[in-house]
């Protein structure tokens, strides 16, 4: 159990998740404390010892559910062998489950049952499967979804021994099979039919399923099939992470699926719910990195030794400077300007800039922030009096004047007119965050503008979202620009922007 243990917490460092020692042993001794046959007490123990924080929490899901998924005998995956205990159920039913027939396998239905062990369904017909599933699924069974799921997987997932394939592709396969949407309306059908005959009065006439159930009793109906619908879906999932454990071992299989924290996802390829856990983590990683910043800016390093003060100090020990004192530095908060493109894909990553720079402004003796496409405009009134920048950077998506022409980038005429409008604003305490991927649509880059920012403020930064392996290809010009520039950072991930903006600050 021990080494489980070290390799689940091996998995969790590699997935991101930050794992002390000390809360490696904590995790070891709470074993001592818990029935190990409870899975979900076991997993919410584990958690409260190794998780800190609950964006965390679907990486250790989906590391716990391989890590300690159920093994034995009755898992096995068929290697394509002859071998009595060699689990033929599952090379029997068929690489193309849709096809599985009791006319189209003669003689197939005895070998099912034979790496099934007790599974309960030894044998069965596609008929009786279904007809077990709707029996299931009307009786609200655990057992019986359990072995449904196990003798779905065998039928229709197709699964082969050492076959790099991840657990979706069998997933789709096997859900395919079953049709559970139709399977649902069967259901609701039949739930009709039996709430008419027990309401009507005898008589010969026919049935009106139409007219049983009020549209929210439907309604409620259809929710409580779905929620049945959706364990079963998770002991098919479990059922299939089981195989490929067995088939694999629990750390190939982690690799191969592991789920990224939300502070490791890349903006700009995000889907729409990675998209939502970065605006979840957004506001408490603002919150992180404005209090680790003011501590770092009020217990800095030491600064020179004040003199005057060790005397003073050694009066109390008879003249000896027992205890040396030294002048604190006291650094100025930089004053930070924004010009962020918000076209196309890197629009995100310029909300999620403006968000964390606005959140920890505090940290800043000034903002001033300013969006573009190809037209440019100040957005820094948005954030006046506003407790939550996100409704500021809504605010900036609505009603920013920032389309010049025909809405597609142009570097070169938004840092242009920046430069006329408000260039002489720009002072030696100034430092300048680009936001951008520099993709200039093969208009003229104006880079003399960075130029001649350079010698007015402290420091010029660009932070493209692009891999490095993308800059400057096909219409990327930010070579051009970086030339002018301190630094060209490539951050597509809320850790790396957390990590930039701690050390501009």
């Amino acid at each position: 159990m021990l080494d489980v243990l070290t390799g689940f917490v091996g998995e969790l460092r590699a997935a991101g998740i930050p794992v002390s020692l000390s809360e490696h042993l904590d995790a070891a001794e709470t074993l001592r404390h818990i029935p190990l046959e409870d899975r979900q007490a076991l997993k919410h123990t584990l958690g409260a010892a190794l998780v800190k924080s609950s964006t965390h929490w679907p990486a250790y899901e989906t590391a716990f559910e391989i890590y300690f998924a159920l093994r034995g005998p009755d898992h096995r995956i068929d290697d394509g062998s002859d071998e009595p205990d060699s689990g033929d159920d599952e090379g029997a039913a068929g690489q193309d489950g849709e096809d599985d027939s009791p006319s189209s396998m003669p003689g197939k239905g005895n070998q099912q049952g034979k790496g099934q062990g007790g599974s309960g369904g030894e044998g069965m017909t596609a008929e009786e499967l279904a007809q077990m599933l709707m029996s299931a699924l009307r009786d609200s069974s655990n057992a019986m979804m359990t072995a449904v799921a196990r003798q779905a997987v065998s039928r229709y997932a197709g699964m082969e021994a050492g076959r790099p394939v991840g657990g979706t592709y069998y997933l789709y396969r096997t859900l395919r099979n079953l049709d559970l949407d139709k399977v649902m309306d069967r259901l609701v059908d039949e739930a009709k039919a039996q709430s008419d005959a027990l309401n009507r009065e005898p008589s010969h006439e026919p049935t009106s399923p139409d007219v049983t159930l009020t549209p929210l009793e439907e309604r409620l109906l259809r929710d409580e099939y779905q929620h049945r619908i959706d364990q079963l879906k998770a002991e098919i999932e479990a059922e299939i992470r089981r195989r490929l454990v067995e088939d694999r071992g629990a750390e190939a299989l982690a690799r191969s699926i592991r789920k990224p924290l939300p502070e490791d996802i890349d903006v700009m390829h995000a889907s729409r719910d990675e998209l939502v856990a970065l605006r979840k983590s957004l506001a408490p990683l603002s919150r992180k990195l404005a209090v680790r910043l003011a501590r770092k800016r009020r217990h800095g390093r030491k600064g020179p030794l004040d003199f005057r003060a060790t005397v003073r100090s050694s009066l109390s020990t008879g003249g000896v400077p027992a205890d040396p004192k030294f002048r604190y530095p006291r650094p100025a908060k930089p004053e930070i300007v924004v010009i962020a493109d918000i076209s196309g894909s890197v629009a995100s990553f310029a909300r999620f800039t403006l968000h964390l720079v606005h959140a920890i402004s505090s940290q800043f003796s000034k903002v001033r922030s300013f969006v573009f496409i190809d037209g440019i405009d100040e957005v820094s009134r948005f954030f006046e009096g506003v407790d939550d920048p996100a409704e500021a950077v809504h605010r900036i998506n609505t009603e920013a004047d920032v389309v010049w022409v025909d809405g597609h980038s142009d570097y070169g005429h938004a840092l242009t007119v920046f430069w006329e409008k408000w260039g002489e604003e720009l002072t030696p305490r100034s430092s300048v965050l680009l936001l951008g991927d520099a993709r200039n649509n093969y208009h003229a880059s104006h880079a003399w503008v960075l130029e001649e920012m350079r010698k007015r403020v402290r420091h010029i930064y660009w932070l493209n979202p692009e891999p490095k392996s993308y800059w400057n290809s096909g219409d990327s010009i930010v070579g051009e620009y970086a030339t002018w520039c301190d630094e060209v950072v490539e951050c597509r991930t809320l850790r790396q922007l957390e990590q930039f903006v701690g050390e501009l600050a």
